[in-house]
């Protein structure tokens, strides 16, 4: 489980997070959901660590971020898995190398050993054969599954995501949502998503947290997010009209 506690954030004298708390479990995909500027893409940077919080603390797993020691948060980020969200895929490398490139930073791996994992993982996001292809011969779509599988090649404990399903049509985004899921609970990780698209909300949010203005506004699933009174999350979630004729039909 990922613990935040009072989790505060600045930047220049501007107030980002404002007191976070919440929890992530294992084996669900966790959501965080709000309009642009409500605090997710800074949230998100600091349970990676790449920003230290002001105040408050992230506990992964009963270990207090605060207080580790340099090797330790450095262990700890060999247990996370990254899937940004322009795939960020190195154009120069196949998907081979792509996907191999931290087994090369992070094991000692003999060649043979990584290889074998890095077809594991292909294989596990139905990708075969695709090995000495470069990314500008995939497709969105594969290039998302390609980066997946470099995200969970070292095995992680926690997995985050980052706008998953940016720039794909919708049928391929609930392809990478599915695929996301399942991998959650195949393998019995923690998934925290940072996303703006209803439909992975509706689709696999069983734990979602609502973000406006650096607080925490809402906090429950996606069956409770359809009956929800809070205005703000209303407001956020049937912006279209598609979706006020669906919470209509549901109620």
């Amino acid at each position: 489980m990922i613990e935040l506690s009072n989790l505060h954030k600045s930047f220049d004298g501007a107030s980002v997070l404002k007191g976070i708390n919440t929890t992530f479990e294992k084996g669900k995909t966790n959501l965080i959901i709000g309009q642009s500027g409500s605090g997710k893409t800074v949230l998100l940077k600091c349970m990676l660590g790449l920003f230290t919080p002001d105040k408050g603390d992230i506990c992964y797993d009963n270990r207090h971020y605060s207080k580790m020691s340099i090797k330790g948060k450095r262990n700890l980020r060999k247990e996370m898995g990254m899937l940004f969200q322009g795939s960020a895929l190195f154009d120069s490398l196949n998907v081979e190398n792509n996907v191999m490139f931290p087994l090369k930073m992070f094991t000692n791996n003999p060649y043979n050993a990584m290889l074998d994992r890095v077809n594991t993982v292909l294989k596990r996001v139905n990708l075969e054969n695709v090995n000495h292809k470069y990314p500008a011969e995939l497709s969105g779509g594969m290039q998302k599954r390609v980066a997946l599988a470099r995200a969970i090649v070292m095995n992680p404990k926690y997995l985050f995501c980052d706008e998953p399903n940016s720039g794909l049509d919708p049928k391929t985004a609930i392809v990478i949502d599915n695929l996301i899921q399942e991998i959650t609970k195949e393998f019995d990780i923690i998934t925290v998503i940072n996303s703006h698209d209803m439909n992975s909300v509706m689709e696999i949010g069983e734990k979602i947290i609502f973000l406006k203005d650096g607080i925490k506004a809402w906090e429950g699933n996606n069956k409770e997010i359809l009956r929800t009174t809070n205005e703000a999350v209303s407001d956020f979630v049937y912006s279209s009209e598609l979706l006020k004729k669906v919470r209509k039909a549901y109620l």
